[in-house]
């Protein structure tokens, strides 16, 4: 994108990680996020990185930021006090939703709460039809006379979703404007602008979801912004997309629900690359930070797209207990299980290992931050797998004892068990948790595990991916460079964005080409004017695709479409492009039934510089270990002795036989018994599973 020296940034739940991109070279720096002014910790580790370096603030062209704050605050319910507006008689379609129970079986299944409470929901005369005709007249008078309550109520933000808006948004746009002029301080969200794609309930989630973190999202970026200029760097600020892609601050003002997956999104692309330097066109990207841990498939060089997902879910792997959201994501599976997941024993003596996370705020027992509940981390610690002066580069000292007090007070003594195995018990368990989580992704995608690669980064990632490997049968696993700070690498490879969707029936028995044709013209251009504010001269790169069904049918796969202008012919074209598409996902096709098109996407994106796959063959070496540090292992109850390396000391074709513990700065790599540890030409750890003696 820019020349110079570049940052990027990543709030996660637990850490902020800060990563400097200079002549050539990168730094790094992670510290314990600041959940009252996240902000606080951003500016810090700026200053910080920027004072280590001898990089002075105007040199730096670019900064790039991913948060959850968004997330976060979806999931704690900690957004603005927000009202929505929608057409009259369906103000309760924001309840009812699907109309299903996510789990049957369950008498007390208990559904997501709506972030929008019954009271604070208002309905107005109006009716578009399915078709975009006017059925009803905007009622102004009743809106106008809503506006005055709203504003005695103190209302922050509004989110306006009138039935049909995706095919006729004028009563919407025009409902905004009254009440924008009646209320200049309060966030208005139009649901034709963040999501103009048919199912109503999906509609209104995503229009609430956004209202509701509009407001905190603003302020946040303005007293970021602001820190930066006072901090000297007066360089664009561009923040990362669920997407994958980068945009600008007043894109993401305006729509905020699309920063809602960035971290996580930095960390698939960094795989992205990596994958594409080693040429493996089969990777299962492994992001373990504080708090959360997400699993991508990454397939032919491409990360799985997908144009929904759920966020605050109710059950762990339960799809339909969560809030939807409708809006460009990079597809993975995101659960709580983190450094700092907390772990118990539950009514059934069984171990027990999140979601729920202490966070950095007390933050695991061993932080000595008056935290008492164990953690992942904790766990990890009894282990000897964490080096406890070197924990995040030093910034955090931990107290071995207050881990193992807390694993021995809520864990070992409830099952009368050794602390060491207690301990051993929330690592399987957590290993378990994501190695399920994984095997469901990839079966919901029609996909599965052989020959796949492991690419792990994040906090905690690569001491946990070696024993991941082994339960998904990987044989392969990559750790790279900077790995404690995979997402925030991630954000600096990734392509200044855009995605545009239009929801437009049509059955390919009456294909149009001029309708699709104008259809993509209008959506080109939306997108374009957004990807120009921040890239004004770079060449655009468009991908376009399609959600298409069998007629009949009550949900659509995507199929990618190519780049050209539609003629009369091209019905067959499109119904060809599907049945491909159905045929990977489902190994057949159904003959004979006609096949619609429910939705049009596009994407315009910067160009993505071509990735050169790197050398693999290098002079190998065995180095001498810095260090020795007993290991537990919970496959014979014993202690081992273990190998310390510091990865900034290890050359490329470097071998480190197991087991042993190679560290640095923001991480700690495991290399356990099965695995076979070098350093590739890249300086990436690359850890292959030992051939087994017959």
């Amino acid at each position: 994108m820019s020349d110079g020296a570049r940052l990027a940034v990543d709030i996660g739940g637990t850490f902020t990680d800060v990563v400097l991109e200079h002549g050539g070279g990168q730094d790094s720096v992670k510290l314990l996020t600041t959940p009252d002014a996240p902000d606080r910790a951003v500016l810090e580790g700026v200053g910080d990185i920027l004072r280590r370096t001898g990089v002075s603030a105007s040199d730096v062209t670019l900064v790039i930021h991913g948060t959850t704050l968004a997330t976060n605050a979806l999931i704690e319910r900690k957004g603005a006090l927000t009202a929505l507006v929608t057409t009259d008689g369906f103000r309760d379609s924001i309840e009812i939703a699907y109309e299903h129970r996510f789990e049957q079986y369950d008498l007390y299944m208990e559904r997501p709460l709506p972030l929008v409470a019954r009271d604070w929901r208002f309905s107005v005369p109006e009716r578009i039809a399915a078709d975009g005709s006017v059925l009803l007249d905007l009622d102004e008078g009743v809106l106008r006379a809503l506006a005055g309550d709203l504003d005695k109520a103190g209302v922050e933000a509004v989110a306006i979703c009138f039935l049909h808006s995706y095919m006729n948004p004028d009563h919407e746009q025009r409902a905004g404007a009254i009440l924008a002029e009646a209320l200049p301080n309060v966030a208005v969200t139009l649901s034709a602008e963040v999501c103009p794609e048919i199912r109503e309930y999906d509609r209104m989630s995503t229009a609430c979801a956004n209202a509701y973190v509009q407001p905190m999202m603003a302020g946040y970026l303005k007293r970021l912004q602001d820190g930066l200029r006072t901090g000297g760097l007066g360089c664009p600020l561009l923040l990362m997309m669920s997407s994958g892609g980068v945009t600008t601050v007043e894109t993401a003002v305006r729509l905020p629900i699309r920063l809602v997956e960035s971290g996580p999104a930095g960390g698939a692309i960094l795989a992205r690359d990596i994958a594409g330097k080693n040429d493996l066109d089969k990777i299962l990207s492994f992001d373990m930070g504080g708090t959360t841990a997400k699993i991508t498939l990454i397939d032919d060089f491409v990360p799985h797209i997908a144009r929904s997902f759920e966020v605050a879910r109710t059950h762990r792997f339960l799809k339909g207990s969560g809030l939807p959201l409708r809006i460009p994501v990079i597809d993975m599976v995101e659960i709580g299980a983190g450094g700092g997941s907390i772990a118990g024993v539950d009514a059934m003596q069984r171990i027990s290992v999140g979601p729920e996370s202490a966070g950095s705020v007390p933050g695991p027992a061993c932080y000595g931050n008056d935290g008492t509940l164990p953690t992942v981390t904790d766990a990890d610690t009894v282990l000897g797998r964490i080096d406890p002066t070197r924990f995040a580069g030093g910034k955090v000292t931990l107290e071995p004892e207050r881990a193992s007090a807390a694993i021995e007070h809520e864990v070992a003594d409830v099952l009368n068990a050794d602390t060491n195995i207690a301990a051993a018990g929330v690592s399987e368990i957590v290993d378990e948790h994501m190695a399920n989580a994984a095997r469901v992704h990839a079966i919901e995608n029609g996909k599965d595990m052989i020959g796949r690669s492991l690419i792990a980064f994040g906090g905690a990632a690569p001491l946990h991916a070696a024993r991941l490997a082994d339960k998904l049968g990987i044989d392969t696993v990559i750790v790279p460079q900077g790995a404690g700070v995979g997402s925030a690498i991630g954000f600096l490879r990734a392509q200044i964005s855009y995605e545009v969707v239009r929801t437009r029936y049509l059955d390919l028995r009456e294909f149009d080409p001029d309708t699709v044709n104008e259809i993509y013209a209008g959506m080109r251009a939306e997108a374009e004017a957004v990807v120009r504010l921040g890239a004004p001269d770079e060449p655009l790169v468009e991908t376009r695709g399609a959600f298409m069904r069998y007629r009949g049918q009550g949900h659509e796969i995507m199929v990618p479409i190519p780049v050209r202008a539609f003629h009369p012919d091209d019905s067959n074209a499109l119904a060809g492009w599907f049945a491909e598409a159905y045929g990977k996902l489902f190994s057949r096709t159904i003959p004979n039934l006609g096949v619609e098109v429910l939705t049009w996407t596009l994407s315009l994106a910067t160009d993505r510089p071509a990735v050169e796959t790197a050398s693999s063959s290098q002079a190998r070496y065995r180095p001498e270990p810095d260090g020795q540090r007993r290991l537990f292992d919970p496959a014979n109850g014993a202690w081992l002795e273990a190998g310390v390396y510091a990865r900034l000391d290890l050359r490329p074709g470097a071998e480190i036989p197991e087991p042993a513990v190679i560290v640095e700065d923001e991480t700690s790599t495991l290399v356990t018994n099965g695995f076979a540890a070098t350093i590739n030409g890249q300086g990436q750890i690359v850890m292959t599973r030992k051939a087994v003696s017959a």
